[in-house]
């Protein structure tokens, strides 16, 4: 909810939103009591180590925001950048979802580990599908135009890869696309300079890494479902 009411009403979805259709000050408070009960529910828990992880993500959530903001249109955003972005933003939340769980079934530290890490590299991997996804898909499959994160000046991994080969990119992306047709040039060049497929091939890397910390699970339905996971996301970019 924060995140829509903050984007320019030009860079929103087709999809109607909550502030545009009850108003900024509905939407505002709606998500304050969303927080308030996610609070509510943290409390009762009544398992410390657990408390501190999800507090932990809510934490990551807001560094997210602020390093995404604080970067956009800078086209010197590194990929390590965007990952670190990507974990407070993404993979923050599903590492402390999978590590919690291995707490709660009472496994060993050196097997929440491999699940905290199983949990961050299908969240990265998850993210980076979904970045190419915006560029890949049509705005009806999207809910929202195609580009629509560089138009917002958001770069991510498909553009970063693009912009190591192709400095007039950059000069593109500089501009903010003040002139007609900019976006779609700089789009254009995203896929001409190999950014999606190299996309593809870092999601595809980070899967592997989700996968092989599912190695000290033994090999039933639930190791299966959990990796089933993994090649279901990947699946959105075949």
């Amino acid at each position: 909810m924060a995140s829509h009411v903050r984007e320019l009403p030009e860079k929103q979805g087709r999809k109607e939103t909550i502030h545009q259709i009850y108003g900024t000050r509905v939407a505002v408070l709606a998500g304050d009591f969303m927080f308030a009960q996610s609070s509510w529910y943290l409390a009762n828990i009544e398992n410390l180590e657990v408390i501190k992880l999800i507090s932990q993500v809510i934490k990551d959530f807001a560094s997210g925001e602020i390093k995404q903001a604080s970067s956009l249109f800078d086209c010197d955003v590194t990929l390590d950048d965007y990952l670190v972005k990507s974990y407070y933003k993404t993979a923050s939340l599903i590492s402390a979802s999978t590590k919690a769980a291995a707490i709660f079934s009472g496994v060993s530290g050196s097997i929440r580990d491999h699940m905290y890490n199983y949990g961050k590299n299908l969240g990265l991997s998850f993210q980076v599908v979904d970045d190419i996804l915006d560029f890949t898909q049509s705005a009806e499959q999207l809910g929202k135009p195609a580009g629509t994160d560089l138009a917002k000046g958001n770069l991510t991994a498909p553009v970063i890869y693009a912009l190591e080969k192709e400095p007039k990119l950059r000069e593109i992306i500089d501009s903010e696309f003040v002139e007609a047709g900019s976006l779609d040039d700089a789009i254009e060049l995203v896929f001409k300079c190999g950014g999606i497929e190299r996309a593809r091939d870092l999601a595809k890397q980070k899967a592997d890494l989700a996968i092989s910390n599912l190695q000290c699970l033994a090999e039933d339905e639930f190791r299966s479902s959990l990796e089933g996971l993994v090649k279901y996301n990947l699946e959105r970019i075949e």
